[in-house]
């Protein structure tokens, strides 16, 4: 994994990938197994993207980012088992919290109990949600019989309409807070309905046992990815961060601080959002660079709260807690399989981690320990170590957990998630509704974007395998 300054400023290759998440890290994979000579250029001084794992210790490791890949049949964990990563389970035994406007009241089961009625209400409008979102296509969902209607309305708008109580519309709204990391006010029902599609259901979104917290990879999820880029990481230059494309007849010239790099082709790899900055020549398409301009990144903090024991264990207690008023929307036992050391998996989103990003240092701390002391007890107020990452202020990230689509972004726009610009192909977990904003969603993309250019270079050629599949050569990996 060479920085870009070893490479002496000027690179040549048969394909420049811009980002070494799992989506340029797949892609790369790809078209490297197919023959193709494939360079990744990433800004950061490691591999994995929004995969961040951190050791902590005998060697253990938590993960800063992306962690759960939910059921066995995802697409990021039949990966992971190609390449002989494993995974183990999310603790969800005892009894869950929730945080009822300062009032803890304990529940057990896939959705806490927040009244006949209140409960009754919420689940015929999640009924609904149901219904509508199987009439959505995954890869195509501007193209959904209602889509314009759907498009056109807030997600919180429709809740509104459909949730008629109190307590239904608070865990309603903290369910959009705590999946997507952003307000229920600001993306469409379309969105919601074709994200919950590639996650098992809406109410699978912020579920342990049967839902997408179900499971995590063994050893981190960066493992994942530093195994997946092992037959292309000399070919990997880190510290390369891309300011500028530009395309001629026959090929692309990829630049930044100290390098350029001559392909011909390039997969732009990174964050929709973040693909508008670089700068093209010729410029990309209005249809394109407005895209850019309108799909909006999620706010999230993730705290790792690091005690000698999961102490809450002993008082008959998961570790999960959901707070629809407080400062931190959700807690997950975020412990090592072996329960040591014990750790609290903390998830600040949606505005509430907005205002507590503008707090010093101090105060965000200061802030999390009282919430935890209050949902567990003084021993929650003594970690051995309290690890903050805010996503937000990563420079190469700006947010996450994903993006997501505000109304009219998939009916005005969508086409230009995956519509190739010349010779600049796009890739990246968002630009692929299939497991949307997911490690499954961006390893389907990069697999896409790769057979793009494989066809592009050679329309007879078959293509490499259907994206979502690892059962290939290119994926067979002997553990």
């Amino acid at each position: 994994m060479p920085d870009v300054m070893s490479a002496g400023g000027s690179i040549q290759a048969g394909v420049a990938v811009v980002g070494a998440g799992f989506a340029g890290i797949s892609a790369a994979r790809e078209l490297n197994a197919a023959g193709r000579d494939v360079v990744v250029l990433e800004a950061r001084d490691r591999l994995g993207g929004r995969a961040w794992s951190r050791p902590i210790g005998d060697g253990k490791v938590v993960d800063l980012g992306c962690e759960f890949h939910g059921q066995d049949n995802s697409v990021s964990a039949q990966t992971a088992r190609s390449l002989g990563i494993g995974s183990c389970k999310v603790y969800d035994t005892g009894y869950k919290l929730l945080d009822d406007s300062g009032r803890l009241r304990r529940w057990t089961g896939s959705a806490p109990m927040i009244g006949a009625v209140a409960t009754l209400d919420l689940g015929q409008a999640v009924l609904r949600l149901e219904r509508m979102r199987r009439e959505v296509p995954q890869e195509a969902p501007w193209t959904a019989p209602h889509a314009t209607r759907w498009d056109n309305e807030t997600i919180w708008s429709w809740a509104q309409r459909n949730v008629h109580t109190v307590k239904g519309r608070k865990l309603f709204r903290l369910l959009i807070e705590g999946g997507l990391a952003t307000s229920a006010a600001e993306v469409s029902v379309l969105h919601v309905l074709n994200y919950s599609n590639g996650t098992g259901g809406f109410r699978a979104t912020t579920t342990v046992t049967g839902g997408t917290l179900e499971n995590r990879f063994a050893g981190g999820a960066q493992a994942v990815a530093l195994r997946l880029a092992d037959p292309i990481a000399e070919r990997a230059y880190t510290g390369a961060v891309v300011r500028r494309i530009e395309q001629r007849s026959d090929r692309v010239l990829v630049s930044g601080p100290g390098f350029e790099v001559t392909a011909r082709r390039a997969i732009v790899a990174v964050p929709v959002p973040l693909s508008g900055r670089i700068e093209y020549d010729p410029p990309q398409p209005g249809h394109r660079d407005q895209l850019t301009q309108r799909m909006g990144f999620g706010s999230a903090i993730k705290y790792l709260v690091i005690y000698d024991e999961p102490f809450w264990r002993r008082q008959g207690l998961s570790g999960m807690v959901i707070s629809w008023d407080g400062l931190v929307r959700a807690v997950l036992d975020g412990s090592t399989p072996d329960g040591s050391p014990g750790v609290l998996t903390v998830f600040v989103t949606g505005p509430a981690a907005r205002a507590m990003g503008r707090r010093p240092a101090p105060e965000r701390r200061e802030a999390v320990l009282g919430e935890l002391v209050r949902f567990f007890g003084a021993a929650a107020g003594k970690p051995d170590e309290l690890i903050e990452q805010n996503w937000m202020e990563e420079p190469f990230t700006r947010g996450c957990y994903h993006a997501y689509a505000p109304p009219g972004l998939y009916t005005q726009f969508g086409s230009a998630l995956t519509e190739p610009f010349g010779r600049v192909h796009w890739a990246g977990a968002e630009t692929v509704p299939v497991e949307f904003g997911s490690m499954s969603g961006a390893i389907y993309s990069g697999r896409r974007a790769a057979a793009e250019v494989l066809h592009a270079d050679d329309p007879d050629r078959a293509g490499t395998r259907t994206p979502g599949t690892t059962e290939a050569p290119a994926m067979e990996v002997q553990a």
